[in-house]
């Protein structure tokens, strides 16, 4: 769960509230002047005391945005801000820069020929002026002489809201998983570009363009495969792009392959939902304009408008995940569409965690690949 989410306030002054009751409760208990006694009491104030402390803390963040995730608050969110030039000139670099480059972790080798690369690059949309830090994994065929000629499938992986982009690297391990099945036959090799879609923290856009504020469906449609295209060795025409993501990026993953099937060929929601929420992190998405509403609703999208040509897959778990019977909802009504294709992934038990995705990643994976092209 999310520093901003409403579920660890209500959990928070639940916590508090525990103890306060327990302090009561076992006040009387412990008033002897033994030192057993003594120390429960202070640990019973200190502990009621902390509780509060951080019941509040959390409400006024939620309030005024201090913090946008666990790893803002600690301090381990390093990504650099990126000047954005309004004058429209971005400088001879182009819209995509890389700051820096490291092999993939785990795997046996001493060069990006044998492990492959993970490239930490800022990106500025020419034309929505959004900017924001990603990782783009290139496999080791990317720099093998047999390939120097060959254009590769990408895939955009999303991260949840808030996430950091260096989640998908570390946490879910996008870039291992990928070579292992590459390695082994299983997909195709293909280039990743890990990012999270809060393109314009803090706040969450849900990918929608904001009329008078961000265009972040615009910056995924558009300005990052434009900038992905003029940078690296990726296959230009219809069929070579993919996009994945989880919980938020699930999500926007969704509805951009149903709302640019030209662009995505193929997109995965690994436990999505399927209808952008207003809430205090997103604020008026849509400025009461009801077909902007609309085309945001991907069940109002399967019921109004033509199917798009193009391929989804959701998961769930049976148990663990709140979005189960939407899925299997989602899954009847995209089947009964006559050009949508859906696949599914539903586990057993598993929560909306890092773990559980990690056992849906190669699957997912190698499901994209078999649905996207290298040219």
């Amino acid at each position: 769960m999310g520093l901003t989410s409403n579920k660890v306030l209500v959990l928070a002054v639940l916590f508090a509230v525990v103890l306060f009751v327990a302090t009561v409760w076992w006040w009387p208990r412990l008033a002897r002047p033994t030192w057993r006694a003594v120390s429960g009491r202070v640990a019973l104030l200190l502990a009621a005391q902390s509780a509060l402390f951080a019941t509040t803390g959390i409400a006024v963040n939620q309030a005024f945005g201090f913090y946008a995730s666990w790893a803002d608050l600690l301090g381990e969110e390093t990504d650099q801000g990126v000047v954005v030039d309004h004058t429209g000139t971005h400088g001879a670099g182009g819209p995509l820069q890389v700051v820096s480059t490291s092999l993939v972790e785990g795997v046996n080798g001493s060069g990006p020929r044998t492990t492959g690369q993970i490239q930490k690059v800022d990106i500025v949309g020419r034309r929505t002026h959004l900017a924001t830090p990603a990782y783009v994994y290139l496999p080791p065929e990317y720099f093998q002489a047999r390939y120097r000629t060959r254009t590769f499938p990408a895939a955009v992986v999303l991260t949840g809201y808030p996430g950091t982009a260096r989640a998908l690297v570390d946490k879910l391990r996008y870039p291992r998983t990928a070579q292992d099945l590459a390695k082994n036959g299983r997909m195709q090799p293909m280039i990743l570009v890990m990012l999270r879609p809060t393109v314009a923290p803090p706040r969450d856009t849900e990918c929608v363009d904001v009329p008078g504020g961000p265009q972040s469906e615009t910056f995924f449609a558009k300005d990052l495969p434009d900038a992905v295209l003029a940078h690296y060795r990726v296959g230009r025409r219809p069929g070579g792009w993919g996009i994945v993501g989880d919980s938020t990026g699930g999500y926007c993953a969704l509805k951009l392959a149903m709302h640019h099937p030209a662009v995505y060929a193929a997109g995965a929601g690994l436990s999505p939902y399927y209808k952008a929420p207003i809430d205090p992190t997103t604020g008026d998405l849509f400025q009461r304009d009801s077909t902007l509403r609309n085309r945001a609703d991907l069940w109002w999208l399967l019921q109004h408008e033509a199917a798009p040509d193009t391929s989804l897959l959701v998961t769930s778990s049976k148990v663990g995940e709140h979005n189960y019977k939407d899925t299997l909802r989602f899954i009847e009504r995209v089947r009964a569409t006559n050009l949508t294709r859906i696949s599914s992934i539903i586990l057993d038990s598993g929560g909306h965690n890092f773990n559980t995705w990690r056992r849906e990643i190669p699957a997912t994976l190698q499901w994209l690949s078999g649905r996207l092209s290298d040219r």
